[in-house]
């Protein structure tokens, strides 16, 4: 019998723990201070309207109707669709792999946050922080040193990925309850000391009053787009995962619209945070849209500027760094949950057996982040991964979902249980068979030609060699995955295994 969540609040916990990451607490906010505040919101706010929540009602309803992970969901609406659930599985370990390197660089901070007390007036000093203990080389040349301290975090972290999720929903139901609130919790107290900050209004007002005129930028309208397809989870067989284990009678028109929103709550929540205290300490205008660089080398600076009392700013980094910790932790796990369901599913493996073995294979491709490269090799991976892999397994799945299959079966499964909003058709099929393909599609556009200006290489100071690497091969490795899965079917049918082909209507509603 296939696992269930326990109740509905625990599956919306969950959703929401997978949708709000590190992205919200850092990714956000930059976006925000560089497109006009309230204009950046404004956009945000109309990409998850149009695009985000339609999304993730496909992905959960689908997969609540299947039982199945992301390739079986997909290949029940399309049987030549399943290698675009293979996509989106193989998108959650690339991503995965890098994302528990940055969880690693946050339980550093949060280990060194006694060294705050220290630095205090000393932003320089702070800035250096990490950078020096991760002992990055800036390039992908420095494969031979290794920082033993991220090594050990870097253990840690998988080692809490593992527990967290090692019984499925059960472990899951438990964890969330304390890695969805304390984030919150965290970001209250941080809020509240931002205000409390000389100019924290000054903050407030950079990040809610509208420059009307940001709205003129293209990149604001893509920047904004892509924060929302980010944040939502949505093209890497998470929320597959999680609407599989749904009970039938599960309000999905509902719940889709509660995850989005909280999502975006605590987007706004750490903006507030980010902008008040930036503006208490006179940096409001330091605030950068790459997370690595708020999170571990200018916010740093800022902590160390709150006060005289360098207790009081070592605290503040310990709650920081812990509220980030939490963020990560389930992001992490809610991708690793979503490989296991797809390969147990397809295979019928032991789940549990699954987990652990996708955790120590992971963990050790993983370890190319503990190196002086590691900074080099995530920036390129994380640049190819998200700016076309995955937006194109998101294309790939709003056309399979509106043009080979019929919408309105889909809506029907969103709707189903709703007694008061219903999803209306006009937005929803509107959403999935035109304005999301467009909008995905011309976003996907807009990277290729900036990559192809710049003669196919990303990033300043990474050869050609390490954009081929890490960022083509992985982007082929990504694309043909449901190919090697093909092979692999091929292969075990030699020995007995049956490949399961139902198809929409095989699967029941009870």
């Amino acid at each position: 019998m296939r696992e269930k969540w326990s109740s509905r609040a625990t599956f919306i916990l969950a959703a929401i723990g997978s949708a709000v990451g590190l992205g919200n607490a850092w990714r956000f906010p930059g976006l925000a201070a560089k497109y006009g505040g309230g204009a950046f919101l404004f956009v945000y706010l109309l990409a998850m309207l149009l695009i985000g929540i339609p999304l993730l009602m496909v992905e959960i309803s689908v997969a609540r109707h299947t039982k199945q992970g992301a390739p079986g969901s997909m290949r029940a609406l399309n049987k030549k669709a399943e290698s675009v659930g293979w996509m989106a599985v193989s998108n959650g370990i690339g991503i995965s792999i890098y994302y528990a390197a940055v969880f690693a660089w946050v339980i550093l901070m949060f280990f060194m946050g006694y060294k705050f007390s220290g630095l205090t007036g000393d932003p320089e000093g702070a800035s250096t922080l990490w950078m020096d203990t991760i002992k990055t080389t800036g390039t992908t040349s420095g494969f031979t040193t290794i920082a033993w301290p991220v090594l050990i975090c870097l253990l840690i972290a998988w080692a809490l990925c593992y527990f967290c999720i090692r019984n499925g929903t059960t472990t899951v139901g438990k964890v969330v309850k304390y890695t969805v609130s304390l984030p919150v919790i965290c970001l209250l107290i941080l809020a509240v000391r931002g205000f409390t900050m000389p100019g924290a209004l000054d903050g407030v007002s950079r990040l809610f009053v509208p420059d009307w005129s940001a709205l003129s930028d293209s990149n604001l309208w893509i920047d904004a787009i892509a924060q929302v397809f980010y944040s939502l989870s949505t093209s890497m067989a998470i929320m597959f995962a999680y609407g599989s284990f749904l009970d039938e009678k599960a309000n999905i028109a509902i719940d889709a619209i509660i995850i989005a929103v909280a999502d975006m709550l605590i987007s706004v929540m750490a903006g507030i945070v980010m902008f008040t205290t930036m503006a208490g300490v006179g940096m409001l205008d330091n605030m950068s849209a790459s997370g690595i660089s708020t999170a571990f080398i200018i916010y740093p600076q800022a902590i160390v500027k709150l006060s005289n009392n360098g207790t009081v700013n070592m605290l503040f980094a310990f709650v920081f760094y812990f509220c980030l910790i939490t963020l990560a932790i389930d992001s992490l796990f809610s991708i690793i949950e979503g490989i296991s369901t797809a390969l147990s599913d397809k295979f019928h493996l032991n789940k549990k057996k699954t987990t652990l073995t996708i955790c120590i294979v992971e963990g050790v491709i993983s370890l190319i982040f503990v190196t002086g490269a590691g900074l080099a090799v995530l920036d390129i991976v994380d640049y190819f991964i998200n700016s076309y892999t995955l937006i194109l397994t998101g294309i790939l799945e709003v056309i399979v979902a509106g043009w080979f299959f019929k919408t309105t079966k889909i809506l029907d499964q969103v709707n189903r249980n709703t007694k008061g909003f219903h999803m209306p058709q006009w937005w929803f099929v509107s959403s999935i068979k035109f304005l999301s393909p467009l909008v995905l599609t011309g976003l996907f556009v807009w990277n290729l030609v900036n990559l192809i200006r710049g003669g196919g290489i990303y990033g300043d100071g990474y050869s050609l060699t390490a954009n081929i690497i890490f960022g083509w091969c992985v982007i082929a490795l990504i694309l043909v995955s449901g190919l090697i899965i093909k092979i692999f079917v091929k292969s075990k049918e030699k020995s007995g295994y049956t490949e399961d082909e139902r198809s929409w209507e095989d699967f029941s509603d009870n």
